[in-house]
């Protein structure tokens, strides 16, 4: 058999299937264009926006009005890593654990290379037929900087607050909401020498006819970063099993370091699963319809997060002046008039208008969350201001 006819083989639609590449690779010694409302990010209009490829659309799922949908969370970890936040806040998820740096563990990828790739890769093909009706990939930390802001950079938030309707609905989600870093134009097909920034783009081009040989390369990839997202079932198993052991023979072949490779598949992943170079939805509908926040629409979540930047600089500001030191000028904050207090009566006065000031907007901005979550109860509200349509009926959850 030529080489483009196996090819052919691994992307042609099948089912469920127990054979296929995995038998002979495993080997671990191998090595138009959207509108803008402000703040420079496109707004989504669902109405006006281009159709889903025919491919994408034949993968959407039709969530079903039960709640009871079955999820896993697949974590890849280091023997060192503290992950008993699970067990304390999420009691009663289904949780599959692989130790990358075990070989002896229950759960371990055939080597520790890719990041978080490998281990995604071999619960998909370990699994195969045997799925959850979601499945949710995350890291191993609780707290982190590329969770959701507005969700506390929790993890454990993320996972109680995701609706199994989206996942269903979308087939796969990007856990998080922000567009920096990744959107709307992230990797680029480049040549030339390296770049500390983004090595990866000077073999992209490479690494995509490696991997899909078939489809031309794009101009760009993007989507949310950091390889975190769910999946449903019928997500899965849209694509033959065969081609996730492809991919993973790739990762334990590819002379490209474990970072390098890792990268690509960062933002590889939304290609993958849904034939979309950049899968970029707008911050506020990835809340509403995702995670049950709703603002309302673009404008008033752009301010929430104004007041939320604004509180942080206060805070940053109340940092810098220590009790016991002079009042410093803190810019772009209002100016107390100390000319006849001492430097330690001006402190202080700063000290009270920052805290003041602080607690102002916590209030402003907690009532803010409170009528967004509350708006996000509504499956009609939610649906409308995600310009999607809505069914008497319909869940969420």
């Amino acid at each position: 058999m030529s080489l483009l006819a196996a090819l052919h083989g691994l992307y042609a639609v099948e089912g469920p299937q127990t054979g296929g590449l995995e038998d002979t690779i495993i080997n671990t010694a191998a090595s138009t264009q959207p509108a803008y409302l402000g703040h420079g990010r496109p707004a989504i209009d669902y109405q006006r926006a281009p159709e889903r490829s025919t491919a994408t659309r034949l993968l959407a799922g039709s969530p079903t009005h039960s709640s009871n949908h079955s999820r896993v969370m697949v974590i890849p970890c280091m023997q060192e890593d503290d992950i008993g936040w699970i067990a304390r806040e999420l009691p009663t998820l289904d949780v599959s654990i692989y130790i990358a740096d075990n070989p002896a563990a229950l759960k371990h990828p055939p080597k520790n290379k890719g990041h978080e790739v490998m281990i995604y890769l071999s619960y998909l093909i370990e699994n195969y037929n045997n799925l959850p009706d979601i499945v949710l990939f995350m890291h191993s930390h609780r707290w982190t900087h590329h969770n959701n802001r507005l969700l506390g950079f929790d993890a454990s938030q993320m996972i109680r607050a995701l609706s199994n309707a989206h996942v269903i609905r979308e087939g796969y989600v990007n856990m998080r909401c922000h567009w920096s870093p990744g959107c709307p134009e992230w990797l680029r097909p480049i040549s030339g020498e390296d770049t500390l920034a983004k090595q990866e783009e000077t073999v992209l081009e490479r690494c995509w006819k490696e991997l899909f040989p078939f489809d031309p390369l794009p101009s760009f990839l993007a989507q949310p970063c950091c390889a975190q997202f769910a999946l449903s079932r019928a997500r899965v198993l849209s694509i033959p099993r065969s081609r996730y052991v492809f991919y993973r023979d790739w990762i334990l072949r590819t002379p490209l370091s474990d970072y390098v490779s890792g990268r690509i598949w960062e933002y590889s992943w939304q290609y993958l699963f849904t034939k979309d170079s950049a899968h970029c939805p707008a911050e506020h509908v990835c809340y509403c319809d995702g995670f049950g926040v709703c603002f309302g629409g673009e404008i008033p979540y752009r301010q929430y997060l104004e007041r939320l930047d604004q509180k942080t600089r206060y805070a940053e500001a109340l940092r810098h002046v220590p009790e016991d030191q002079p009042a410093k000028e803190v810019t772009g904050l209002p100016r107390i008039n100390d000319t006849n207090s001492s430097s330690s009566n001006g402190n202080t006065d700063r000290r009270l208008s920052l805290t003041a000031q602080i607690a102002s907007l916590e209030t402003e901005l907690e009532a803010r969350m409170q009528e967004a979550q509350r708006r996000g109860m509504d499956p009609r509200l939610r649906a409308e201001e995600c310009g999607r349509p809505w069914r008497d009926g319909d869940g969420f959850r």
